[in-house]
Formats: C-alpha cells, structure tokens, sequence
C-alpha cells in the first residue's frame, strides 16, 4: 500500500510538472507594454482623441495578427505582441505628468505613446528624461518642445505647427487669395500662440504690407464665440485665420455662419479636417482647410494608406482623419526602430536605450507619406503637407476636399538648428519647394 501510494504520488508530481512544462512558456510569452495617451473625455474626444485611440486600436489588432502591409507584416514589434494601456488625457497638465510616473512605475510600460494637447506635451517631456523612459509625442503642435530643451529620451514622430502655417499661406498665394487685411483668433496657450505667431510671420513674408486687424486668444475651452464673432464681422478682414481644433473649432464654425462671418471673409483653418464628419454641411463651403499633414481625404494613394483609410473606416463606420493618421505614424515609427533595435541586438526584446539610439534620425513609409527624424539632433520629424478647400456633396452626405496641393517636407519645416520663427522672419531660408 505505502509503495503504491509512493509511486501514485510521483505519477501525479511527474504529471503536474510536464503540465506546467507545457503551460510556463505560454504564460510566460514575453509582450511590449505601450502606454496610449489620447483624450477619451472632454471637448477634443470626439473629433481627436477617440479617433486617435480607434487608429491605435486598428493598428494594435492588425500587427499582432501579422495582417500589415510590407514592410509591417512581421507580427506585434519583431515578433512580440503589443499589450496597449490606455489613458485619457483629460484633466490637464499636472494630473497628465502624474499619470505618466504611474504608467512607468506602477505598469511597466515599456513606452509611453501619446499626447495631443501642446501643454502636456510640455508638462511631460521633463519627466520622461528625468525617469529615463522612451516618450513617443504623436502630436502636440507647439515646436518648443525641442526649440527650448534638449531631449535624450523624448520623440515627436510628427512634424510640429510651423509646417500647418507656413504651407497654409503657400497655399493661399499659390490659389491667389487676397489678404490685405487679416484678423486671427486662437486658443490662448502654447499651440494657439505659437500658431497665431507663425502664420502671422509667414504672412508679412509672402504678403509685404498685410494688415493685422482683430487679435483674439480666447481661452481653451471657451465654447462661446458670440463676442469673438462680432468683432471678426466689424473688422471685415479678407482672411479670418484660425488654429482652433476639437469642440472649439466645431462650436466656433456652428455660430460664426448664422452670423454671416464665412460670406464677409475667406475663413482659412490650419487644421480643420477632423471637424469635417460632425459637422458636415454646417461647415462652409470654400473654406481653405489643412489637416496637419497629407491625411485623411487628402491622403495619397498607396498600399498602406489603403490599408488604413479603408480597414478604419470598415471598423469605425468614419473615415480616419488627422489624430488616427497621426497615431498610425508613432505606431508604425515605434515599430520600426524596435525591430531595427533587435536586428543588432540578435533577436531579443531591447532596452530603452536601445529603441532610443534606433530610434534617432529614422525614416519610415506612413499611410500619410515619408517620416523623417530630421530636427533636434534626430528627435523631431519632418513631414509633407497637404491643403485644399471644402466642398460639401449631397449625394454621399459629407463634406469633399477640392483643389488640394502638397508641399514637400523641406518646403514647410525649418533646417536643422535653426528655431522655426526665426527661419520664418528671415525669408525661410533654403526651403526645397517645387
């Protein structure tokens, strides 16, 4: 009886150990925790942050299932999964800096991805290098990240807000429009300013003599415009100009037509694209729209950008936009030095450093074009750029872009080492237009 009970307890050891020896390598699989910052709540969810973590999302699913086109068909990040940790961005700057130490200590994020408010993108930055973490920013316009600090472990993979308004006032001598008078209003912090400051400046250079009119900076977040409105219809500018995204630019466009402000002067906006499917034929027709790249209806034609315009919009119902487009690129970016990290590193998942020293002055192919780690010493992209004017089509229920023109990355971004209002001012110096 002993025997046997001995022998019937090493049968069940011998049993549970080759169990375990089946199950350990699965339960160990190895994955890549991304950290996804967008805005899930508040006045940018609907237009930006929610496309941008539905373009994660479509992006994510495909790679793990080895569904991309080349050159991402290789599944997850060289053959690991990637495990998304999703957060808003809601809540400003401090609770955002707060979360970011969270995703880094308490989840073990191995990247943190994100970001689209020029404000916490500032906030953040600091910590990533303080915490030596790999930050990827997607988005966030204002070019002082890099201009005003150095970063070892922080990325943009997108090109910053010079590239909207230099190419918006091409775009306008290029189609002729007249401006000799000019009023503007923009979100009173870091990316309404720095926009405000750009357009302006390219304006004096391809326009000698235009005359600014009505300045206003309302606040982020405003909503009400009915102040705004009357002073832009008194001045009676030829150009109103206008950086306001998300709920804002929706609510400004809502009660600026009642108003009669798109029929008095030509409404020009740096990056308006992402309103277009809510508002539909609320928004005017003819007015000159960018969408912070080559996105969207303005996309070019190609195996990945078929790939993403007509995967999301089967998954969403909705066309992708600017945020999705811009997402798809700090993915697909993140991806590609992670995998050229593991080409030197024989196969293995690589450290921080190792994603940050391949990650520095990459280039990879986008649905949204060619990317290019060109400024700050490697850490900032360059892009191409695309404008048009807006049409609406009865037939297909939804607003069309017309006249649509691209400019080279070299034509919109500044040179190396020089701050973007700077090269604006003095001529825009060495810029590579066709």
């Amino acid at each position: 009886m002993n025997r046997f009970r001995r022998a019937n307890r090493a049968a069940i050891l011998a049993s549970v150990a080759a169990s375990f020896a089946l199950v350990a390598p699965a339960a160990a699989q190895e994955t890549f925790k991304l950290g996804i910052v967008t805005f899930l709540s508040g006045p940018a969810a609907d237009s930006f942050g929610v496309p941008a973590r539905n373009g994660a999302q479509f992006v994510i699913d495909q790679l793990n299932k080895g569904a991309a086109p080349s050159p991402y068909e290789k599944v997850g990040f060289g053959g690991i999964k990637v495990e998304p940790v999703i957060i808003d961005e809601n809540g400003g700057a401090t609770k955002q800096v707060q979360e970011l130490r969270n995703l880094y200590q308490r989840d073990n994020v191995d990247v943190v991805l994100g970001y689209i408010g020029s404000g916490d993108c500032l906030a953040v930055a600091p910590i990533a290098e303080e915490l030596k973490k790999m930050l990827v920013l997607m988005d966030c316009g204002t070019p002082r990240i890099f201009e005003d600090a150095k970063y070892n472990y922080v990325f943009r993979t997108a090109a910053h807000a010079t590239m909207d308004n230099v190419g918006l006032i091409r775009y306008m001598k290029a189609k002729n429009i007249k401006m000799t008078t000019l009023s503007a209003i923009n979100q009173d912090y870091a990316w309404g300013q720095d926009s405000r400051a750009d357009f302006v400046a390219a304006a004096e250079q391809l326009y000698p003599g235009v005359k600014l009119q009505t300045d206003l900076l309302p606040k982020f977040g405003a909503g009400q415009y009915g102040t705004e409105i009357s002073a832009l219809v008194g001045a009676g500018s030829d150009v109103v100009y206008s950086s306001l995204w998300g709920g804002d630019l929706q609510a400004f466009v809502l009660q600026s037509a009642p108003r009669g402000l798109p029929k008095r002067s030509q409404l020009v906006f740096s990056a308006a694209d992402h309103v277009l499917p809510p508002l539909g034929d609320k928004m005017p027709d003819g007015t000159i729209i960018g969408a912070r790249g080559a996105y969207g209806l303005m996309s070019q034609k190609s195996p990945l950008n078929d790939w993403l315009f007509k995967g999301y919009e089967a998954a969403n119902g909705v066309y992708p936009v600017q945020a999705s487009y811009r997402m798809t690129q700090a993915i697909l970016g993140l991806k590609a030095a992670v995998e050229k990290a593991m080409a030197k590193n024989g196969g293995k998942k690589p450290s921080t450093d190792e994603m940050v020293a391949a990650m520095t002055g990459l280039e990879w192919q986008t649905p949204g074009g060619l990317i290019q780690m060109k400024l700050a010493d490697g850490h900032q992209a360059i892009q191409p750029i695309a404008f048009s004017r807006t049409k609406y089509n009865p037939d297909l229920k939804r607003v069309d872009l017309v006249d649509i023109q691209y400019f080279a990355a070299e034509c919109v971004n500044p040179p190396p080492g020089v701050k973007a209002i700077d090269w604006i001012k003095g001529g825009m110096q060495g810029a590579k237009c066709d």
